[in-house]
């Protein structure tokens, strides 16, 4: 692993950059810069374009675009993330999944209208790079880690399956048809006798190459070598005339600059297309981007990977392009051919630009058949059945949540599959936090500490005494859990109760309604006989407490106080009241006064 330290982000050892230079990232690894990286740099900057040529052509046609808008995302995003991204090795440009929401929301706005189509593209782009930089200017890159890994598992596989049956016809050679995942499915099936069998023969040995080169040949341009392959055939033999749809002439020459002829209001959906596309595009970018950093022994600034994330679809808004992020995929194309800073990007750009001036009369005859192979490949990553595996095993629970958001995206599609998995992550982890555990406490055997006594049977009860631990804040809602779960305890218990210690060691914060229940859940031991005491809570929370005057209801809430403490000080308490019942007794058996007289 190479670990030559290239300062594109601060770290504990670095001090953070300030001003312009946190924001201009360049300005903090150019200094620095070392020649002999240069090199690394171009060699991984035309690998990349090698890469992401064909793989950006068939993302295009994913997204109901002209093939090479797939080329412009990747020419200028790649170019403008570098200026402000802080990964060293992220590759941007479009992606599956986000060309797959594209396609398919835009299809309804656009009414047939390929122009139109084109412009709420950009359009979308552009929205994404605003609200990237709102997000920047709110510091709300933390948000994005509200979103359940879980959920975002079942919808990644639920994407897979979508997108993959919209590459399915190209391969039988069929036109397909349908807007639902099962309406697909059954017009597909209604139309295999139709089959092309050429098409589909050259598909199949396509979609083999392609994955035997990234098994055997990993982080090499294998598609464009399967591209290349197609491209020969068809010119030079008779395949050609039999009934294969190619990509046809490519415009030549740079993406002009073109400002979207629509406004935001002009299209109604467009905002919540641009916010599932963003989450999408931010997600996957950071994840990426923090497996590559952490394999090279850096850190990335996720705040400011908003602004890199918002420059390139900024700029892919600008130059006839759509939303782009960085995936993982042509990340690691980048990182195993050697980049060693953003500077890959910049090479990338310009391979890519002297391709688009002298090179797309050789795409004529690219048959789509081979662009539906490489998405087919593409998306296969997305489908993670090793760790859903892990998931059955580890929590059925979580397993379901999984199998929601997966079945959701099939029955709902992509766009309102990312919404769903977004108020589905936020309502589980509002239900985590409503629903805390309230463990029951038990001595550990042989020692003077206390643990979840359903997680260790053999862990020892003190008589007369029951004690909890929250472990979550206490607020106000989850405040009538906690205490219905103290209750159900307390009234299941199977000796007479004197003693309720509430242990706050695991709750960072209590507002005004979780010390209020406190209250009243002192009221009611006390009616009871029963005494509560409240030890281990955090500074704050001792506030609040004191405040609502528990700390005179039930005695001294200090941050000195354990568990063992309260334990021990109950014991004493009950040894000396049984030595005072004991003198008393001997005081009024008869005879007693006699003795002593005597």
């Amino acid at each position: 692993m190479d670990k030559e330290h290239v300062p594109v982000v601060s770290t504990d050892a670095t001090a953070p950059a300030r001003g312009w230079r946190a924001i201009l990232v360049p300005a903090q690894w150019l200094p620095d810069y070392r020649l002999q990286w240069l090199s690394s740099d171009i060699v991984a900057g035309v690998t990349l374009a090698a890469y992401g040529i064909p793989v950006s052509l068939a993302y295009a046609t994913l997204a109901g675009l002209p093939a090479q808008f797939g080329i412009y995302c990747y020419l200028v995003g790649g170019l403008f993330y570098a200026l402000f991204g802080t990964s060293r090795q992220l590759a941007i440009g479009p992606t599956s999944a986000i060309s797959m929401l594209v396609g398919m929301t835009v299809v309804d706005m656009a009414g047939g209208d390929p122009e139109r189509f084109a412009s709420i593209a950009a359009l979308t782009a552009i929205l994404i790079a605003a609200m990237c930089l709102l997000g920047w200017i709110l510091r709300l890159s933390s948000l994005v880690n509200f979103i359940s890994e879980t959920i975002l598992l079942g919808f990644k596989a639920g994407a897979a399956l979508t997108i993959a049956l919209t590459q399915l016809p190209k391969l039988f050679g069929v036109k397909g048809g349908g807007e639902k995942f099962f309406e697909r499915i059954s017009i597909l099936l209604g139309q295999l006798p139709d089959t092309q069998l050429v098409v589909l023969a050259f598909g199949i040995g396509a979609l083999a190459l392609l994955v035997l080169g990234e098994k055997y040949l990993p982080g090499r341009p294998v598609a464009l070598f399967v591209v290349a392959l197609s491209i020969a055939l068809l010119s030079l033999t008779p395949l050609g005339a039999m009934g294969f749809k190619v990509v046809g002439a490519l415009p030549r020459g740079l993406p002009i600059f073109h400002l979207p002829s629509l406004r935001v209001r002009d299209v109604d959906g467009i905002v919540p297309l641009a916010f599932a596309c963003l989450l999408l595009s931010y997600v996957e970018s950071v994840s990426a981007a923090r497996a590559i950093a952490r394999k090279n022994g850096y850190e990335i600034d996720p705040r400011q990977e908003l602004l890199g994330l918002g420059a390139a679809n900024l700029a892919a808004g600008l130059f006839q392009g759509y939303p782009v992020a960085g995936g993982l995929s042509q990340s690691s194309v980048n990182d195993k051919a050697g980049a060693k800073t953003p500077l890959a990007l910049v090479f990338a750009s310009i391979a890519i630009g002297l391709c688009l001036m002298f090179l797309t009369g050789l795409l004529t005859n690219l048959p789509n058949v081979v662009l539906a192979a490489i998405v087919l490949v593409a998306v296969k990553g997305l489908i993670d059945i090793r760790e859903l595996r892990h998931l059955w095993r580890v929590s059925r629970y979580e397993f379901m949540v999984s199998m929601v958001a997966f079945v959701a995206v099939l029955l709902l599609g992509i766009l309102k599959g990312v919404i769903f998995a977004v108020l589905a992550s936020m309502l589980l982890l509002i239900r985590r936090a409503a629903h805390p555990h309230v463990a029951v406490l038990g001595r550990i055997p042989g020692m003077h500490r206390y643990s979840d006594i359903e997680r260790h049977a053999d862990n020892v009860q003190v008589p007369g005494v029951l004690m909890f631990r929250i472990e979550a804040s206490l607020l106000y809602f989850n405040a009538d859990h906690v205490r219905a779960a103290i209750t159900e305890s307390i009234l299941s218990a199977t000796c007479p109760l004197k003693l309720v210690i509430l242990d706050l060691s695991n709750s960072p914060a209590v507002d005004i309604a979780g010390a209020r229940m406190l209250v009243t859940l002192h009221t009611d031991l006390v009616d009871a006989g029963r005494r509560l005491r409240i030890v281990a809570a955090h500074g704050s929370a001792r506030d609040i407490l004191r405040a609502e005057g528990l700390g005179e209801l039930v005695g001294d809430i200090s941050r000195r106080v354990s568990v063992d403490d309260a334990i021990e000080t109950y014991l004493h308490e009950m040894d000396t009241t049984s030595i005072d019942a004991a003198e008393t007794a001997s005081r009024t058996q008869p005879g007693a006064g006699a003795t002593l007289q005597d």
